[in-house]
């Protein structure tokens, strides 16, 4: 086995699944892409760097459990590397941002399965997410995946 972390930012929605009051679907696209963290007097700047159009797709359903707290299962498609299964680690959370019309949450999901790539991976992906009135959905991701 190896190791093997990453980190991408991946764009797209969330809306209602319908006749459900308590489901929604995700969808969101990330481009292969460099994360920058510079550290300096100033303060931190950051920046998303696109790199080419090969793209990661994430699919989800999420199930809302109570005020503010939801468990979430779905799939994330690596381009043609492969793709892994997932589903939430414990319970994700959901609340105010501070900022009018923005949610912001935090999710942790264990790797279940995989192909590709991706085939055997286990791990674990931790997501920050901010989630608009409108459904518009910023989710960065972690992942810290163990492959063969």
């Amino acid at each position: 086995m190896k190791q093997l972390t990453f980190a991408l930012q991946f764009k797209g929605n969330g809306a209602p699944v319908p006749g459900s009051d308590n489901r929604l679907r995700a969808k969101t696209i990330a481009s292969s892409q460099a994360l920058k963290a510079v550290l300096g007097a100033t303060g931190v700047q950051a920046t998303v760097e696109p790199m080419d159009r090969t793209t990661a797709v994430f699919e989800s359903e999420v199930q809302i459990t109570g005020q503010g707290t939801f468990i979430e299962s779905g799939s994330i498609a690596y381009g043609t590397a492969g793709q892994v299964a997932f589903k939430t680690v414990g319970q994700g959370i959901i609340g105010p941002s501070g900022m009018d019309d923005l949610q912001r949450g935090a999710v942790i999901w264990e790797v279940t399965a995989g192909d590709g790539q991706f085939a055997g991976a286990t791990g674990l992906i931790t997501s920050n997410f901010t989630l608009t009135g409108k459904g518009e959905v910023v989710d960065n991701q972690f992942a810290q995946l163990f492959v063969k």
